[in-house]
């Protein structure tokens, strides 16, 4: 252990312990944390750093999203997989597998164990020969029914300090909360009722880091996830990770510690591996969460990618304002390099928060509007007053964009495509949940089933009758014969690399225009998004507008394969209603 690549990361993990614990705790938890490394084998993978490119594309899906009649259900993901991502996805990320209780995977009771209906070990390292995978870390909090909390409330160790206690009369009014549920769960342990922390619901207890035995307890998770080939970790919850009564109990220091921490550990043990972190606030605070951007060669000390949370709100708001003035002016702010994750849609609704001080309240209040106008559902936090305040808009991104009361046959596929073509063509890494691929609207027959608003955009497919619509010319055939060719089209240009240049232009107000420059290769393309109903057309300077060379030659659309031809410098563009072109 004596060459530079591995001490250095030893080096910050003994940092970022004494900046969470005792010297004496802290000098304990670096020792084990070095025997834990001395003994990890490492996975036959590329040793140095990951580089993300434009062929980076991850698929946001559930363990059990296609479903066989007799088959463990990540067959049916394999089947898939196999079938329609080759070429345009190179990742995927499996929703929690584990066994659970709650919340469609999010209340973990074994982190070691795949659900028995949806298979072993064994699929998930197959997938792993064919894809990146991203496993979800819920280090936030177990299930109650975990062999942890039960041993927590017989009152066996070490699990007695495993888990946040406190006294009923404790001042926790300055907790900022995710939720409406009470934050302490009344529970019935050997030494009788105690309360616990429960920041998501009372059937996801949160782990206590102020004990180091906990954080060990992590990295044995952390790096038997890296063993059975997970390529990127995402870190669930981030913000709530420590908790100090007294304080909003968000962000902490500490928190940030136990991030660098973790990817340190990865540094040393399994360098290919990518930490990401989920982090649902303001975008300020989201990006807080890349470190020290400047540390490591300019590579960060913290996570590799943030969630770009900010972008699902701006995206639906240009589309239904028909503006792309509060997108483009956003998108013009965004901090170099573009460590970002970016996603509109998710397992979760289109939370609200990150879009404060980018949207008024007027614009958040049309977003809510909306959304109930289209069938969908909201859901609610606490705020620092104690007043329930949205929190998210539980709703099919498609249903969103289009009102299913009056269809628009084509039009409304042409502006839901828009918003999927916007998310592809920014600078970062695309994430895509797996029912932005088919268009899926509301299921509300899901949300009847579980009673909870995230489950109308949950459902699950049955592998045949997906196969006979995606056969014919249904709407979810169509939206995936055309996204699986954008994805195609962004894996194969430079310009699309999540480090490459990006810069918008103002040509009109209803026409998001984003320039990409890749450096290396010199490619410029020109994105351009018709955010209204109307067709529109002006006049381009490839040369003097963009600052791009071949200045006389025609321009060729990727999307529409089409040449649009210039004259003395100048092209004319012409847009249909809701559509995009990329111009090369």
């Amino acid at each position: 252990m004596n060459n530079r690549k591995v001490m250095e990361p030893l080096e910050r993990i003994r940092k970022q312990l004494e900046q969470i614990y005792t010297g004496a705790q802290a000098e304990q938890a670096y020792r084990a944390i070095l025997n834990r490394l001395a003994q990890v084998k490492a996975p036959e993978a590329p040793s140095g750093r990951y580089a993300f490119t434009q062929k980076d594309m991850v698929l946001i899906t559930y363990a059990d999203q296609f479903q066989f009649a007799q088959a463990p259900a990540l067959k049916g993901l394999a089947w898939f997989a196999g079938k329609y991502l080759k070429g345009a996805f190179n990742t995927i990320h499996i929703l929690p597998f584990f066994p659970y209780s709650s919340d469609d995977g999010f209340s973990v009771i074994d982190y070691y164990r795949v659900a028995d209906n949806f298979g072993d070990w064994t699929d998930i390292r197959a997938l792993s020969e064919q894809f990146r995978l991203m496993v979800d870390g819920v280090f936030n909090h177990v299930s109650r029914q975990s062999a942890w909390f039960r041993s927590f409330l017989e009152g066996q160790a070490p699990f007695s300090d495993y888990f946040i206690t406190v006294a009923p009369d404790a001042d926790l009014s300055a907790v900022m909360r995710p939720r409406t549920t009470p934050l302490l769960t009344a529970v019935l342990t050997a030494q009788g009722e105690r309360q616990v922390w429960t920041t998501f619901s009372d059937d996801q207890i949160d782990l206590n880091f102020a004990n180091p035995q906990v954080l060990l307890e992590i990295v044995d998770v952390l790096l038997f996830y890296v063993k059975q080939g997970a390529s990127i970790i995402r870190i669930d919850a981030v913000p709530f990770l420590w908790k100090e009564i007294g304080t909003d109990c968000i962000h902490r220091p500490q928190t940030h510690a136990i991030i660098k921490l973790l990817r340190a550990v990865l540094d040393a043990a399994a360098p290919n591996v990518a930490v990401i972190t989920e982090s649902n606030v303001p975008f300020d605070e989201n990006i807080s969460y890349l470190g020290d951007l400047a540390a490591l060669d300019g590579q960060g000390d913290e996570a590799q990618l943030v969630y770009q949370f900010s972008l699902g709100p701006l995206v639906l708001h240009a589309l239904s304002s028909g503006s792309a003035r509060k997108l483009a002016d956003w998108v013009d702010t965004l901090p170099a390099p573009y460590d970002y994750f970016n996603f509109i849609a998710s397992h979760d609704g289109i939370g609200l928060l990150p879009a404060q001080g980018i949207l008024d309240e007027a614009d958040i209040q049309a977003l809510i509007d909306q959304t109930e106008a289209h069938g969908g559902l909201l859901s609610y936090k606490t705020d620092a007053q104690g007043k329930r305040q949205v929190y998210e808009l539980n709703i099919s991104l498609y249903d969103f964009l289009n009102d299913p009361a009056a269809p628009r046959p084509g039009l409304d596929t042409e502006r839901y495509l828009t918003s999927q073509t916007i998310m592809l063509e920014l600078a970062g890494v695309p994430g895509v949940y797996v029912h932005s691929l088919f268009g899926s609207g509301n299921c509300k027959e899901c949300v009847a089933e579980s009673g909870r608003a995230r489950s109308i955009n949950r459902e699950k497919f049955q592998v045949e009758a997906l196969e006979r619509e995606l056969a014919g010319d249904s709407r979810a055939a169509q939206i995936l014969t055309r996204y699986l060719a954008l994805a195609a089209l962004r894996a194969a240009h430079p310009a699309f690399s999540p480090r490459a240049a990006q810069r918008v232009l103002r040509l009109d107000e209803h026409v998001f225009a984003l320039l990409r420059r890749d450096g290396q290769s010199g490619e410029c393309i020109l994105c351009l998004s018709n955010l209204s109903q109307s067709e529109l057309k002006f006049t381009l300077n490839w040369q003097a507008d963009l600052g791009c060379d071949h200045a006389g030659e025609a321009l060729r659309d990727l999307i529409a394969k089409e040449t649009i031809p210039q004259e003395d410098g100048r092209a004319e563009i012409r847009l249909a209603p809701y559509q995009s072109r990329w111009l090369v």
